[in-house]
């Protein structure tokens, strides 16, 4: 049997102008992100509510590989301090951001294409448009 390591890692920041939440699911070394914006403050029955009802229902990035930092065995009051450090000083971790931003740079070529699509076709249609008028013009002659 073939064992799946998942981890997921929800941070809720404020960016300036709104409550921002970013998940972060890392499974088998590949890290996918999904970002939701509260607008005001959560309280943590919404948060609750988010991870319990709406988890199935968010659209998570497209996988990266992600490499595993290594678990250093150290003293434990060490260890304590540092995770007490992390968590203060924690925001969206920059694999995360990185991939948010792959998946608008694709979402905007998706967006140019079809505009560009739509846009051919427009002109094709008023070049199809205008032949026909010259033909009805000098049918007759």
């Amino acid at each position: 049997m073939r064992k799946i390591r998942v981890s997921s890692t929800l941070t809720i920041y404020h960016d300036g102008r709104f409550w921002v939440g970013t998940f972060e699911r890392i499974e088998d070394g590949r890290l996918s992100v999904c970002r939701i914006v509260f607008g005001s403050e959560p309280s943590n029955e919404e948060i609750q509510e988010l991870i319990c009802r709406r988890w199935s229902g968010l659209h998570f990035t497209l996988p990266v590989e992600h490499e595993a930092v290594p678990e250093l065995v150290s003293n434990p009051k060490r260890r304590h301090r540092e995770i007490s450090k992390e968590l203060r000083n924690r925001g969206p971790s920059t694999k995360a951001q990185l991939a948010l931003s792959e998946e608008r740079e694709a979402a905007a070529l998706q967006r140019k294409a079809a505009a560009r699509e739509c846009r051919e076709a427009d002109e094709r249609e008023r070049f199809e448009l205008r032949r026909e008028k010259h033909k009805l013009k000098h049918r007759g002659k």
